[in-house]
């Protein structure tokens, strides 16, 4: 009783710092983010960024953590007492009295571990973050649902958007499997029910009218990863409806400038998909500031990584130098928590910019829903994984089409059984020659094919390291479903 009280009295008798405001008529050179602050550990990392001195710090989630302790019951007092907590650090008070800062929260700012929509206390952890940083009363972040957030800086050729997604008031439909003791987690299963969200409807709408406002450079803010594919924790692609709506989005409005900045996974690493969009689209993961595993670890799978940090507590940086004016410089930096710099991947913004020939592809017509469960193979066929390992071998294969697409000139059409032609698991199927000159394939249009299940015969060869079967006899390729 005597516990819950202090609390309740140290949540309010704190006074929130003064924080200062940016200057949105001057551009910016130099930003910082990062997310996963425990408030009960050192945190040197804070006296790190401070020494940088950014323009801007992005609080990315996770900025407290106020459900780890389960013999505690989280509350709007206790949520509060936690932000206090981080109030009261000397190097956090050094930042958030210089250094402009703006922030969502993440799950455990949120209140409970991968929370969602369901999560009792979400309008009161709304109002506290939103009281943490000094959100005006009449500010329109007080009145929608969600934390969600979009601001501009900078005058006209040197504008930079930040973009500030709420990924927990509306996330609708996570699912997770059973335990599993290979990798000691429990992970998430892909969910392509259209009806699950991570933004909702009303979230959507915004974003698609933040995306069609002038700027030069958008960093646009997730808490978590929306590249990476592969490891089995929260993450974009356990809705790949909505990680495809995203894209297309982007695609649609023909957003340019976009970089993703992203936290939660107490690592960091530079993702990168040249798939997603119609220009390179960098993901720049920075976790934690106390939270990263500091003991050496191999770095986890993802296919789209340019680099990794797999231990160490970080922060990122994003340096523009808008003196080079064709072309601004823009580098990813992640930097370790005595402030090194650890990595460092630098893009011209002109690389950044929609590719509209590009968009009118077939490139981006891939069926972005996981795979069905496989039916039974008819005896002497086999499947796309098992043809894989067949190089040199005369075989019957069959999949659904997942991804599709042609040469400019018309003469090869491919067949993917990926998403992504640059999947390591996809197989290819290449029409040509007299298979689309004769027959029933003559002038075959690529979707028609799509997420069709087809079957064929002939020999598996490689080509740049990939495993594929040349068609060019429309007898050997059939539509069995």
């Amino acid at each position: 009783m005597y516990q819950r009280a202090l609390l309740f009295l140290l949540a309010f008798a704190l006074p929130a710092l003064a924080q200062p405001k940016v200057d949105a008529s001057k551009p910016l050179s130099k930003i910082a983010f990062g997310s996963c602050a425990d408030q009960d550990k050192p945190c040197p990392t804070w006296e790190a960024i401070a020494k940088d001195k950014p323009e801007l710090l992005l609080l990315l989630g996770d900025t407290i953590y106020a459900d780890l302790d389960k013999k505690q019951k989280v509350t709007p007092e206790l949520l509060k007492s936690k932000y206090d907590q981080l109030d009261a650090v000397p190097a956090f008070q050094a930042i958030k009295s210089s250094v402009p800062m703006l922030g969502v929260y993440d799950d455990h700012d949120y209140g409970k571990n991968d929370g969602d929509t369901t999560w009792a206390l979400k309008d009161d952890a709304q109002r506290v973050l939103l009281d943490f940083y000094g959100v005006p009363a009449d500010s329109p972040r007080r009145s929608r649902k969600g934390v969600y957030h979009a601001e501009i800086f900078g005058p006209p050729g040197q504008r930079v958007q930040i973009i500030m997604l709420d990924g927990r008031y509306h996330l609708n439909g996570a699912i997770k499997g059973k335990f599993d003791t290979r990798v000691r987690t429990t992970p998430y299963i892909p969910n392509s029910d259209p009806g699950a969200t991570f933004l909702g409807a009303e979230q959507w709408a915004w974003l698609e009218e933040q995306l069609k406002q002038p700027a030069e450079i958008r960093l646009i803010c997730s808490g978590i990863q929306v590249l990476s594919e592969d490891h089995p924790f929260e993450k974009w692609m356990n809705m790949p409806l909505e990680r495809a709506k995203f894209f297309k989005l982007l695609r649609d409005t023909k957003a340019n400038g976009v970089i993703v900045l992203s936290g939660d996974r107490h690592l960091a690493e530079l993702s990168m998909s040249t798939d997603a969009i119609t220009y390179p689209l960098y993901d720049l993961t920075s976790s934690g500031f106390n939270q990263a595993t500091t003991s050496w670890r191999p770095p986890e799978k993802n296919r789209h990584r340019v680099a990794a940090v797999p231990f160490g507590n970080n922060y990122g940086i994003i340096e523009i130098d808008w003196s080079r004016q064709t072309s601004p410089l823009v580098s990813l930096q992640l930097h370790d928590e005595e402030g090194h710099t650890v990595v460092r991947h630098d893009i011209r913004a002109g690389m950044l910019v929609p590719n509209e020939q590009a968009a009118s592809g077939d490139k981006f017509n891939a069926d972005t829903k996981p795979a069905g469960k496989p039916k039974p193979l008819p005896e002497g066929v086999i499947g796309a994984a098992d043809a894989m390992k067949k190089v040199g071998d005369e075989v019957s294969v069959q999949f659904e089409v997942r991804a599709t697409g042609k040469t400019k000139d018309g003469r090869r059409v491919f067949l993917n059984s990926e998403p992504s032609s640059r999947d390591e698991n996809n197989f290819t199927i290449v029409i040509t020659g007299a298979a689309l000159t004769e027959g029933k394939w003559k002038d075959v249009k690529p979707d028609d094919l799509k997420g069709k299940t087809v079957r064929i015969k002939g020999k598996v060869s490689t080509y740049q390291e990939k495993q594929q079967i040349i068609v060019t006899d429309g007898k050997n390729l059939e539509v069995v479903e």
